[in-house]
């Protein structure tokens, strides 16, 4: 128990995300390429649900929209309620789950986006498109939509993962 204890933690460190700002795009944005995702009625679907849930409250452990969800819950639901497929629970076992590391200028929707400090994962959101991409961010937040050129998840973007092949 103590283990999942201390890999569910990652998602709920509040010093890990900084305070909700305007989801505007940030100064000096990149120009995002849109990358066709493999499977667009699948991808679709993830995005369509991800951003429906977008105002749900954040919640250490949670992993429904009643209950409320931390980074790695709100994947795993989203991924489960609308294709059925099963990820692992913590951002740090997404990252390792098996799928090609994408390059953040080929991001397509629907790919999981990793951040953290070094070589640790910390936190997972999904890409939606045009540098953006929904995550559960912290406690005392909500589920919300947020910029990649934003300068901290510049600052500790660790990667991307493939899952929709």
């Amino acid at each position: 128990m103590t283990a999942l204890a201390v890999a569910l933690s990652a998602c709920g460190r509040p010093d890990v995300r900084p305070t909700p700002q305007a989801s505007s795009t940030p100064p000096g944005a990149r120009t995002w390429t849109p990358v066709a995702p493999a499977d667009p009625a699948a991808a679709n679907a993830v995005l369509m649900r991800a951003i429906s849930l977008v105002g749900t409250p954040y919640r250490y452990g949670g992993n429904t929209p009643e209950g409320g969800f931390d980074c790695s819950g709100l994947v795993n639901y989203v991924f489960r309620d609308m294709l059925d497929l099963r990820l692992p629970r913590t951002s740090r076992e997404l990252y390792a789950y098996q799928g090609p590391k994408i390059d953040p200028g080929r991001l397509a929707p629907g790919d999981l986006v990793f951040f953290g400090s070094g070589a640790a994962v910390t936190h997972v959101g999904i890409y939606v498109g045009e540098g953006r991409f929904v995550h559960a961010p912290s406690t005392g937040g909500t589920v919300r939509l947020d910029h990649l050129d934003g300068s901290y998840w510049q600052r500790t973007y660790t990667g991307s993962r493939r899952v929709l092949h």
